[in-house]
């Protein structure tokens, strides 16, 4: 018997293809999948994490890059029909426990300024307004609020 929802570390090709489909669901400018495979030829950098469901097998991903003992969190997304269940909270949860036994301290991102849901999400979280980004998003043209968090043991 399979749990679900769970979180765990991208698996391959399949998994790419999920993270893919959100990423075009859910963003104006949606991430390539030729960044994200030269991104996941350096292992030791970037880290991509998917949140399973007995609906779908990617139902949502976190990826970020580690830098010494900092973590930069350059997306995260539920896919559409999945979000309102908790899954983010679980997601972004589980990808900074990971982080912590990685031996990361400190994380950073940066979010658009309209995005409510995800504000509510990281401030939830922890997360604090550490700075703005004017302009930083394009398709609308967008400020960019910068946030960071400790990243504490579970």
């Amino acid at each position: 018997m399979t749990d679900f929802p769970r979180v765990e570390p991208l698996a391959g090709p399949a998994d790419l293809d999920g993270v893919l489909a959100i990423e075009e669901a859910s963003f104006n400018n949606p991430t390539t999948r030729t960044w994200y495979e030269a991104e996941l030829q350096r292992p030791e950098v970037c880290k991509v994490f998917v949140v399973r469901s007995s609906e779908l097998s990617v139902a949502g991903f976190a990826a970020f890059w580690r830098v010494l003992d900092e973590m930069h969190i350059n997306n995260l997304a539920v896919h559409p029909v999945m979000r309102e269940r908790g899954l983010g909270r679980l997601l972004l949860r589980e990808t900074l426990n990971a982080a912590h036994a990685m031996g990361i301290r400190r994380a950073t991102l940066e979010v658009r300024r309209s995005n409510t849901p995800a504000l509510r999400l990281y401030e939830a979280a922890g997360f604090r307004l550490t700075g703005v980004r004017p302009n930083y998003y394009s398709q609308p043209v967008e400020d960019a609020l910068v946030l960071a968090a400790a990243v504490e043991s579970p």
